[in-house]
């Protein structure tokens, strides 16, 4: 159930392989080197509850130093490395980070917030080094391979990506439970998706998202073999699945779609008989992807719907999809309620926010206002994600959009999701954004932003045959009223659109 236990069985079985590099990291090692940096936390003085952060590129160490942090009772806050200096800087102070690790492939940024971040006490750099950091190789050596005294569980402390404002750090309650006790999302893990130490584990996203890592710790407590891909390619993706014969994966809607615009011989090449699970989440998946992967891959897609907060679980397995398409699931972990802007439950079919009762409780670090804004407006402590969605006579979940891209156009609201759903899915479409911009008249329009699938196509006569593409499926109210191309829109890694820095764009400062 944690590392030392599986190196012990299995010391020379891979924990971690590196898709690109082929690099391995054994069970053996995986044990001895969290152990030597637990031995570290511990002789820089830190102890059961204290933080450290770290900011690596999908790396071969990278569950290493979470393992380290996880069996000395520390949170650990893995950091996007995406960031710029300000962004960084606030994410390693607000989280009251003693430690700071990186990797001299991101030392430009790592050590330009050493004069920002005055609470961090040690900071070490993998790979080579940058001015403040020390050698974390020359550190760790001298410290021994057996475990620390003191081993207790500790937790990840992650930040949202900022999509939609500045990041939040989601502060769970330590447990400091014995390293051999499962959590809930381990339990979770095995009732649905029958996991062992057989299974083969494909994370083709950055470890730093809270998904791919819990998940890939999980997996490494059954003794599980990861393969982590440096990132994403669609057809690298079917050619790992292949060659490792990978048995579960995760992956997020925009991956699913990237992976069926590929050429139909280059799918077919690929044995992907070896899978027994895939599952999706992070974001609503278009039906007509959805049923294309499972047509594609078979009925072993399984969807979840959950946050970094861990206030709720829903989950939807293939079969009961198929008769409720579009759902991402009924509740397994809290109760779910559909209110109104006063916190009225709404009665099922209508839309409404979405909150959780009877579930874990979580805060945003340093942030009471962002936590009370979570909470519901009447004060029974029932807690948000800020998705808006609507509830079937079977208790299912359909999820409507973000609360906060919601459109009002003319006193209606308007949710672009379903706009983006169907043009995600144009042939002619490598990605789309849809969004609300400033109409004079109106209050807001509906505006969808489109990287073609060939550049040379963008223009007027495209942005026509994408608005009526909207217009015979949707009510036109819902539908784009323009279109603008964009060579790339900004992604997270992770497949999370930046909308909000595209309607930055259009919208006056302030405004």
């Amino acid at each position: 159930m944690h590392p030392g236990a599986i190196a012990a069985q299995t010391p020379d079985k891979p924990a971690v392989i590196m898709a690109e590099t082929g690099r391995i990291v054994t069970y053996r090692e995986l044990d001895e080197e969290s152990n030597r940096l637990a031995h570290l936390f511990r002789a820089a003085g830190l102890q059961p509850g204290d933080h450290i952060a770290l900011m690596l590129e999908n790396h071969p160490m990278f569950l290493v130093v979470a393992w380290a942090a996880h069996r000395s009772g520390l949170y650990y806050t893995a950091i996007s490395t995406r960031l710029q200096t300000a962004e960084l800087a606030y994410i390693v102070d607000n989280c009251e980070a003693r430690v700071f690790i990186s990797s001299v492939r991101l030392a430009e940024v790592a050590a330009s917030v050493t004069g920002d971040t005055p609470k961090v006490g040690l900071r070490l750099m993998l790979d080579g080094t940058a001015p403040g950091f020390d050698s974390y190789e020359k550190a760790v050596a001298v410290h021994p391979t057996t475990p620390i005294d003191d081993e207790c569980q500790g937790m990840d402390m992650l930040y949202s990506s900022g999509t939609t404002g500045r990041p939040k750090g989601v502060k769970p309650m330590l447990s400091l439970a014995p390293m051999d006790q499962p959590g809930t999302l381990l339990r979770l893990i095995e009732f649905l998706f029958a996991p062992s130490a057989d299974s083969v584990y494909l994370s083709p996203a950055p470890l730093y998202h809270a998904a791919p890592l819990r998940y890939c710790m999980s997996f490494q407590r059954l003794g599980g073999t990861i393969v982590v891909m440096e990132r994403f390619d669609p057809e690298q993706a079917l050619a790992l699945i292949e060659r490792y014969r990978v048995t579960h994966s995760q992956w997020v809607p925009t991956m699913f779609i990237k992976m069926l615009k590929l050429p139909a011989a280059t799918r077919a090449a690929y044995d992907l008989s070896s899978l027994e699970c895939a599952v999706h989440a992070a974001a609503p998946c278009p039906v007509p992807a959805k049923e294309q992967m499972i047509e594609w891959w078979g009925p072993i897609i399984h969807e979840y719907y959950a946050g970094t907060e861990g206030n709720g679980f829903l989950y939807v397995g293939p079969q009961d999809w198929l008769t409720h398409k579009g759902t991402v699931g009924r509740p397994l972990l809290g109760t779910v309620h559909i209110c109104d802007e006063e916190g009225a439950d709404l009665p099922p079919g209508e839309h409404g926010t979405v909150y959780f009762s009877e579930a874990p409780t979580f805060e945003y670090h340093g942030d009471p206002e962002k936590t009370r804004a979570s909470r519901d407006p009447l004060g029974r402590g029932w807690s948000t994600l800020g998705d808006i969605g609507h509830l079937d006579e079977e208790g299912f979940l359909y999820l409507t959009d973000r609360r906060s891209y919601m459109i009002i156009s003319g006193g209606v609201n308007i949710y672009p999701q379903e706009a983006e759903n169907l043009l995600a899915v144009h042939p002619k479409v490598a990605d789309v954004a849809v969004f609300g911009v400033p109409d004079e008249e109106m209050g807001e329009q509906v505006k969808a932003v489109v990287q073609a699938a060939d550049p040379e196509e963008a223009g007027p006569a495209l942005a026509a045959e994408l608005i009526e593409h909207c217009r015979a499926r949707l009510a036109h109210y819902k539908c784009p009223k323009s279109v603008d191309f964009r060579d790339e829109l900004p992604r997270h890694p992770t497949g999370k659109l930046y909308k909000r820095l595209l309607r930055d764009e259009y919208w006056p400062a302030g405004g």
